[in-house]
């Protein structure tokens, strides 16, 4: 199993809406165990975005799907605008 981790730092003021945001596409999606996080000590204006896949032909699979779906598209309008910078992890789970 893997974890897949999507971090990002919100621009001032904007994380409580990348949030909601990322809330709502995770739904929208049914990523398996998905969970919106924010922080509370460290970085500020963190959000993080995991979910779990069973493999990584899977998780390749998931992002081909979202990235030519329309649901993906009106889900994700403008999220680009609300956060500075991000990265993506992909964890082992052992």
């Amino acid at each position: 199993m893997f974890v897949v981790r999507n971090r990002f730092t919100a621009k001032p003021g904007c994380a409580g809406k990348l949030a909601t945001q990322l809330k709502s596409a995770a739904a929208a999606f049914a990523l398996p165990n998905a969970r919106i996080l924010t922080d509370v000590i460290g970085e500020f204006n963190q959000v993080v975005m995991e979910f779990t896949a069973e493999s990584i032909s899977e998780i390749e699979k998931r992002m081909q799907e979202t990235m030519t779906s329309d649901t993906y598209r009106e889900k994700m309008a403008g999220y680009t605008e609300l956060w500075i910078t991000g990265s993506r992890e992909i964890l082992k789970v052992t």
